[in-house]
């Protein structure tokens, strides 16, 4: 019987090599490559018939009934909830809370179907002090404290759980495999294994994993193609406010994006984040611009704050919940079609609150913050804006505007500037809502506001 033969795997990006190495070719980084021992499987080839056959047209489909969980900002990300036999991997920083949401979702999920609750990592008592802590019911939920596959995937066999949580994939291991848990290859192979059990029996896996420090998922890259679901919850642990964002997700958009608060009694759901994000003072500073974004199907207000100061030496760029490469590109549509220059200065930017935006949306609230911090003139405390800034200078409309424009008025906005192609056919009573299609029309608005 031939010998398996060893690998060397980077746990960052998966390259394989022959032997150990201390630097990654591939992705740079150190002391990553591990060796992988593939398990034995006794060089048998296959000898059994071939599988079934089927027309895609021949395949019944049946109306997905999802999972519900009583927490509404978790349903939004997944797309309505779990969905039966799908893997759901939860990530994050440590004390970001995964095991606290994961608790108290699968606690209340426990009155009403049975859930079974695997740590690898905490003892019995532990969990039991936290769900005391948190004010949950502890009758339902069955515990359990295992490490090996094989105990959990026996003991799901023998209670049959609508649901299955695993903390965490990272200390989970395969009797049968040699290598040390929490190894490229005993990670591969245990979610393999989860993945299977999942897909053959209906049951929902949720599996937390551990992230690295710049923020991506530890562990090799196939994991994140095995499951259906990745999650990320991310926040300081010193902060209070935590988002929940899907990096992936099969059943449902991967641009939703939850907001919890964390308390004395664990995570709270914040419903109307646009109101927490706002706590602005009194009077507006100079460098202050509140812009309508759009997370998913969701709008939110958020403030964006800019800080433009000469530089001592070669000027500084730093934005913080922003792309930095875009904080560029806008200093020069703000130069060219703008007729402002302050690529000499240090230009800081922020988000507040810890949110990181991803759309395009925010462009115009971003430049206006920086005229309004170099010319040291505050904008009007009733003024909202949203816009995508295209290199030409013109003001693009960006999706979702009437609920962007509806969002601001409730929170007691009366001034909007917003993009002539997102503008409405009617103005509401009390609103003055300006449309403006380059970068020029909205600073000749912003100086007969100032």
């Amino acid at each position: 019987m031939a010998k398996s033969k060893s690998q060397f795997i980077c746990s960052g990006c998966s390259a394989v090599y022959p032997r150990w190495q201390g630097q990654c070719g591939t992705c740079g980084e150190w002391n990553l490559i591990a060796e992988s021992v593939p398990p034995d499987r006794g060089g048998q080839s296959w000898t059994g018939s071939a599988p079934a056959r089927m027309k895609l047209s021949d395949v019944k489909t049946a109306d997905i009934v999802r999972i519900e969980t009583r927490s509404s900002e978790l349903n939004r990300v997944l797309g309505g909830g779990f969905v039966p036999g799908s893997v759901v991997l939860l990530g994050g920083h440590p004390g970001a809370g995964k095991s606290t949401l994961l608790l108290q979702v699968t606690s209340a999920l426990a009155a009403h179907r049975p859930v079974l609750y695997v740590s690898g990592e905490e003892s019995l008592e532990q969990i039991a002090v936290r769900a005391q802590r948190l004010g949950l019911d502890p009758a339902h939920l069955e515990l359990m404290s295992e490490t090996r596959v094989e105990g959990i995937l026996a003991a799901a066999a023998e209670m049959r759980p609508a649901v299955i949580v695993v903390d965490s994939i990272q200390v989970t291991r395969v009797a049968e495999l040699t290598a040390t848990p929490g190894s490229v290859t005993q990670v591969r192979e245990s979610a393999a294994l989860l993945t299977r059990h999942a897909k053959q029996t209906g049951q929902v896996v949720l599996m937390i994993g551990h992230v690295t420090k710049d923020g991506s998922l530890a562990g090799p890259k196939v994991l994140e193609h095995m499951i259906d679901a990745s999650l990320l919850l991310d926040g300081d642990a010193d902060g209070r406010y935590r988002t929940l964002r899907a990096v992936k997700n099969r059943f449902g958009t991967v641009n939703e994006l939850g907001i919890f608060a964390m308390t004395e009694k664990g995570l709270r759901e914040i419903r109307e984040p646009s109101a927490i994000f706002l706590d602005r003072p009194e009077t507006p500073s100079p460098g202050s611009a509140v812009s309508v974004t759009r997370e998913g199907t969701r709008p939110l207000l958020v403030e964006l704050q800019a800080l433009v100061d000469t530089a001592h030496g070669p000027p500084r760029r730093l934005a913080v919940g922003l792309d930095q490469a875009r904080l560029g590109m806008l200093l020069a549509i703000l130069h060219r079609h703008g007729n402002v220059l302050i690529g000499d200065q240090d230009v800081f930017a922020n988000v507040v609150g810890g949110v990181r935006l991803t759309e395009t949306g925010a462009d115009l609230a971003l430049v206006l913050a920086l005229v309004s911090s170099f010319q040291s003139r505050a904008l009007p405390a009733d003024l909202a804006m949203f816009g995508e800034l295209g290199l030409g200078g013109e003001v693009r409309p960006v999706p979702g505007g009437q609920e962007r424009i509806t969002e601001a008025l409730k929170h007691g906005f009366k001034r909007l500037l917003v993009p002539s192609g997102n503008a409405p056919k009617i103005t509401p009573p009390g609103a003055q809502i300006v449309p403006v299609r380059t970068l020029s029309q909205a600073l000749e608005a912003l100086a007969n506001w100032s």
